[in-house]
């Protein structure tokens, strides 16, 4: 039994594949495992994964503006596609740990400055060229410089990338980073032939080709001739719908338009269990925030900052918006399940008391306005809505605008002082604070930018010492949850779900639908 019971675990953590498990099962006694467990191998034999079928999926998170160009991704339907057309040089492994993608290895020289990859051989792009150092190399410094990624921030330390030979490269930090292995599985650094610039006919070393896409509505890919990978790449073809609508995306599932979705209705989940459907709940960084420029009026004033998140009932919020399926926020955006979360910050609660004391002090007496939007979540409206419900029981009066879904990423989010949004996780505490806190930082939201932050940020990302390392992030955390601009309420699991004609999605600590890899990795069950 305990034998068993160690193989479920490594298969359910996708560290052995079916036919590994089987084969485990079979050497211990299969009458053993059938006895005590309802997990039946005739079953995971039908589910082996064999190439062929079509995948349709139904995929909230679409916009008109949506690009194959990796450095534009903001929301969900540009990097699933991405992902099953592009590879990166670094993986994202299941629980958020670097892996090797087409860079086979890499070694960093003392003090962590300087970083050597060494790239796969053999490996080539949908058209035909091998995939060499001149390709990553043009691919990384794609998000260096004058240019919109979204992970320009984080890359502004690095210093410089260069070819050593043709199946190696160097990066040159401007100052130790540990963590740059996964600093790289960002979802925007995909490695594309050098001289790329044709985002409507990409070319990738991924699983699938594009047959056509039309931003906004979806898209259809077609198996690449070229995709290198063994027990991945199952499909012969994908066929994408956005549908941004919750309710409407879940009916195309039940109808049987769509097999799979992602952004399932946490209302939903114990019927969709109970009528044998698959879901897939996977803990992560996925948060909703409301920004509050901190170099806007009001939101300049310390105090007013203050009284909002004191009337923030955020208890409530996990209740009513995600059915509990998650953890309540504290005003960082560094989740429980991080290894470097401030187990020593103490949970903020609402206190409506403490809310009007701040707004008295702050001296701010006029209506502030919010722009909300469901294309940062359905639940976003919500949100808007009850925290507008707290707020004004504490004399805060917040008047909500709503933004249409369409554009509203580039329209709306990093332009208005006080809008709801919503960030995925990274894979580690660094990155995310980078990304989204940094000042400079393309992606910072609330305008963010304090001396001591960035120092303490660069002190944790050279440090070598995990507990040294961990009372840096620690003071970070402190700092934008007393004296930072974002709200945020909860973290929420990840809900994809698919038929039971799905197989190959698994829990990922990243993000939904497997980190985004549901192209790569799902098949047709037989």
């Amino acid at each position: 039994m305990e034998e068993y019971n160690k193989l479920k675990h490594m298969f359910d953590q996708g560290v052995l594949s079916r036919r590994q498990f089987m084969s485990g099962v079979a050497a211990i006694g299969a009458g053993v495992a059938m006895g005590t467990s309802t997990f039946s191998l005739d079953a995971l034999a039908a589910d082996e994964p064999k190439k062929g079928g079509t995948l349709k999926l139904g995929l909230g998170g679409g916009s008109t503006t949506d690009s194959l160009d990796p450095r534009s991704w903001t929301d969900s339907v540009g990097l699933l596609m991405g992902f099953g057309v592009y590879n990166q040089l670094v993986e994202n492994g299941p629980n958020n740990e670097p892996i090797p993608e087409l860079a086979e290895s890499w070694e960093a020289q003392p003090g962590a400055a300087k970083w050597t990859f060494k790239l796969r051989k053999g490996v080539q792009f949908s058209n035909g060229k091998e995939f060499d150092a001149d390709d990553a190399v043009y691919s990384l410094n794609l998000h260096r410089g004058e240019t919109k990624s979204g992970v320009a921030g984080p890359f502004k330390a690095v210093k410089d990338v260069q070819k050593v030979d043709k199946y190696t490269i160097e990066i040159t930090l401007e100052s130790g980073d540990a963590d740059l292995p996964s600093m790289l599985t960002d979802y925007h650094v995909m490695m594309v032939p050098n001289g790329h610039t044709d985002w409507k006919n990409p070319i990738g070393t991924g699983a699938f080709v594009v047959d056509g896409v039309a931003p906004g509505v979806g898209g259809t890919f077609n198996r690449s001739k070229n995709f290198w990978k063994t027990g991945r790449g199952w499909l012969d073809r994908v066929e994408i719908t956005v549908i941004n609508d919750r309710t409407a995306r879940m009916n195309a599932l039940l109808s049987g338009q769509v097999m799979a979705i992602n952004r399932t209705d946490p209302k939903a989940v114990a019927k969709l269990k109970a009528d044998k459907f698959d879901v897939v709940q996977s803990p992560g960084g996925y948060h909703p925030v409301i920004s509050m420029m901190v170099d806007a009026k009001p939101f300049d004033n310390s105090d007013f900052r203050l009284a909002m998140k004191y009337s923030m009932d955020r208890e409530q919020m996990l209740k009513s918006l995600f059915q509990g399926i998650g953890s309540v926020g504290n005003d960082h955006p560094i989740p429980r399940g991080d290894a470097n979360f401030n187990t020593d910050l103490p949970q903020r609660k609402m206190d409506l008391d403490k809310a009007a004391f701040h707004l008295k002090k702050s001296g701010v007496t006029s209506k502030v306005l919010m722009q909300a939007s469901e294309a940062a979540g359905a639940e976003s409206l919500n949100m808007a809505q009850s925290l507008q419900q707290t707020a004004g029981k504490a004399g805060i009066k917040v008047d909500i605008k709503k933004e249409p879904a369409d554009a509203f990423w580039s329209n709306v989010w990093l332009k208005g002082a006080f809008v709801t949004s919503y960030w995925g996780g990274r894979p580690t505490a660094t990155a995310m604070l980078s990304v989204a806190y940094k000042a400079g930082a393309p992606w910072n939201e609330t305008h963010w930018n304090n001396g001591k932050f960035d120092k303490l940020l660069a002190d944790a990302k050279a440090e070598l010492d995990l507990a040294k390392r961990k009372t840096y992030l620690w003071e970070c955390q402190r700092m934008l949850s007393e004296e930072g601009g974002a709200l945020i309420p909860a973290f929420q699991d990840y809900l994809s779900t698919s038929t039971d004609k799905v197989g190959g999605i698994s829990v990922h600590k990243g993000f939904d639908m497997d980190n985004g890899r549901v192209m790569e990795k799902a098949f047709i069950k037989g």
